[in-house]
């Protein structure tokens, strides 16, 4: 069971974590919440996928796997590629809201998972410095943090901007491996590659305003790594 601490680096000098990937982790998972702030990164090794939850609310996935609970990504306790989603390589760590007296937002707060198995004292990576600054190994950390959290600021609005242009439409992934396995993956969203290429001078100028025509290329971009993965699952197959 969770059980959250803030971080310090006082109380948590000698705190040290091992940064590996695997099933202990959590890790064996066939898709990863993922945010617009981090596409540019995600487009190039994985397909963006968007889904609806029960209350209608989108959210932008990332497809790791066909099979339930499959990573193709995951080999030998390491997340083989250039990027890892930031939701999975912050490790046991996440940022808290902090409201002052007057309901103002403060700057978030580290904190960290005090139950989660890969922290330890005698082996991994250190969080802090000798002197108590972070370590480079941190500061990446608290990358992906920050991406997260600014991500999850703007998500509602980036959605409501892609319903607004009428810029989503509903496919559904289908995928054969040459060892006559078949996989359906239903009640996926992505840019519509039509409406996109027929927006006015218009709708294209408001859609640069607001920053969402380059995360609509890359997501369609993306869509090319579906290949990948099934070339990757064919692989993993023999």
């Amino acid at each position: 069971m969770s059980s959250y601490a803030v971080l310090d680096n006082v109380a948590h000098a000698h705190l040290k974590v091992k940064s590996q990937y695997g099933e202990s982790s959590g890790d064996n998972i066939n898709q990863v919440l993922v945010f617009p702030t981090e596409f540019e990164m995600l487009h190039r090794e994985y397909p963006i996928l968007f889904r609806q939850s029960a209350d209608q609310k989108y959210y932008a996935i990332a497809l790791l796997g066909l099979d339930a609970n499959e990573n193709l990504f995951l080999k030998d306790n390491d997340w083989n590629a250039r990027y890892i989603p930031s939701i999975r390589a912050k490790g046991p760590f996440a940022l808290e809201k902090k409201f002052d007296q007057n309901k103002q937002l403060l700057d978030p707060l580290v904190v960290f998972d005090t139950a989660d198995s890969r922290l330890d004292v005698d082996s991994g990576d250190n969080v802090f410095l000798p002197h108590g600054g972070y370590t480079p190994y941190f500061e990446n950390i608290l990358k992906s943090l920050n991406v997260i959290h600014k991500g999850a600021e703007l998500v509602d609005d980036f959605f409501d901007s892609l319903v607004s242009f009428d810029l989503l439409e509903s496919i559904t992934i289908q995928a054969s491996t040459d060892d006559g396995q078949r996989y359906v993956i239903p009640d996926l969203y992505t840019i519509s590659r039509e409406r996109l290429a027929n927006l006015t001078a218009d709708e294209l100028y408001k859609l640069n305003q607001l920053n969402l025509l380059e995360h609509c290329f890359l997501v369609l971009s993306s869509l090319n790594n579906v290949s990948r993965i099934i070339e990757m699952k064919v692989l993993n197959n023999r």
